[in-house]
């Protein structure tokens, strides 16, 4: 119990460091802490959550593994090619989606998909002709900055993940209606609203508040991502029943 929480004083140290450097305009030093907190995160959850979830162990190791990419590649000597860079982008930005796919299985797997098809009809309109609008939208914003069709399309992709993860974990609440499935909806909406500020902060206004609220976002969905792995899933007050996965 004591290692645990001085492992989520780690946790809090980065992150209000990570303020404090962002803040103070030294965003170098601000990047790293702010790439430490998830695989601090991670650690915790490796050596202190019992059961663990396979799925969520590896969205975790997946999204860590992607930003201690980002430090190790910004410590590399400079590369006038910037192949470096372009490696960072691609199999970073890759990562993060294979995380976000492993959560999605993860949901999916406790869903009765005919279940949502026969009650939730009307959910799942409003919800496509939601995810199109903000995938225009966050198109209109990306395109005129990308360089290469390769770009668009990891873009597209990611973003289809991400929306696609909100949308699940909406109909994982509705369906299950319960604590567990509340807190992995929070934060799926933390990560959408983290991701589009930083889409926000790199193609808009690069504004320290920016991405001090993005980040800020983000732990507030690993929080509750890390709440939820507690969890046992419970249909209702009388009858209860455990996902392994």
């Amino acid at each position: 119990m004591y290692k645990s929480k001085v492992l989520v004083g780690f946790v809090l140290m980065c992150y209000f460091l990570f303020a404090i450097f962002e803040f103070s305009g030294n965003e170098v030093v601000a990047y790293y802490f702010n790439s430490l907190i998830v695989p601090l995160i991670t650690i915790i959850y490796i050596l202190f959550i019992e059961p663990k979830s396979k799925l969520f162990l590896m969205f975790l190791v997946c999204y860590s593994l992607s930003d201690i990419l980002g430090i190790v590649i910004d410590n590399m000597p400079y590369d006038e090619s910037q192949k470096l860079y372009d490696f960072e982008y691609y199999v970073g930005n890759s990562l993060y989606i294979l995380a976000y796919f492993f959560l999605i299985i993860k949901i999916s797997k406790s869903l009765s998909f005919s279940h949502i098809f026969k009650n939730f009809k009307l959910h799942l309109l409003v919800l496509c002709v939601l995810n199109v609008y903000l995938l225009y939208v966050l198109h209109d914003i990306i395109d005129p900055n990308l360089v290469l069709e390769s770009d668009y399309y990891l873009e597209l992709t990611y973003n289809i993940v991400v929306l696609f993860l909100l949308s699940l974990s909406l109909l994982n609440y509705f369906y299950k209606d319960n604590t567990k499935s509340l807190y992995l909806f929070l934060g799926a909406l933390c990560i959408v609203f983290s991701e589009v500020l930083d889409i926000a902060y790199i193609y808009v206004s690069q504004r320290y508040f920016l991405n001090f609220l993005a980040t800020t976002l983000a732990l507030g969905a690993f929080c509750f991502f890390f709440q939820q792995s507690k969890l046992l899933n419970i249909a209702n007050e009388e009858e209860k029943y455990i996902v392994t996965e």
